[in-house]
């Protein structure tokens, strides 16, 4: 009978735990989501008022790996390099997007989004050119606690 009753003790103690564990995962697992939507809206309001480069060059990790015109842009350094070349063009140009979609890793240290981006160019007329799409960013926390994208 004492059997009995440590076993069901030790049962009903493994399911509070368990219990407790798993609504503390989900609870991290919905703060880190947040915090990753609230880092890219960040990155989107920054590209708005402070141009594209700018912003890119803020929120990329150092590791960062973006596909451009069917063409890899690898590391910061590299991307810092690619804007250069770009600034009087990238004058004329907006770029909104917001995700539809967030998730993370249930260690906390990976996330991923995509939603939809609409690209504006304006010519020297002032004729405005608009091209959507769909957007897909890994996001890495940093060893700071931020988020910074590695794949865009």
């Amino acid at each position: 009978m004492r059997m009995k009753k440590t076993l069901q003790l030790t049962l009903l103690v493994s399911v509070l735990i368990y219990s407790c564990n798993t609504n503390m995962k989900k609870d991290s697992i919905e703060k880190w989501k947040s915090e990753i939507v609230d880092t890219e809206q960040e990155f989107a309001e920054m590209s708005l008022k402070e141009g594209i480069p700018k912003a890119f060059l803020t929120y990329a990790a150092e590791d960062v790996v973006l596909l451009r015109n069917n063409s890899l842009i690898i590391g910061l350094d590299s991307l810092r390099e690619s804007y250069k070349n770009k600034k009087s063009e990238l004058e004329k140009v907006s770029l909104t997007w917001k995700p539809d979609f967030v998730d993370v890793a249930s260690s906390g240290d990976m996330g991923y989004t995509y939603g939809k981006y609409v690209y504006t160019t304006t010519d020297s007329i002032g004729n405005k050119n608009v091209v959507e799409g769909v957007f897909h960013t890994v996001w890495k926390r940093q060893a700071d606690g931020n988020w910074k994208f590695v794949w865009d």
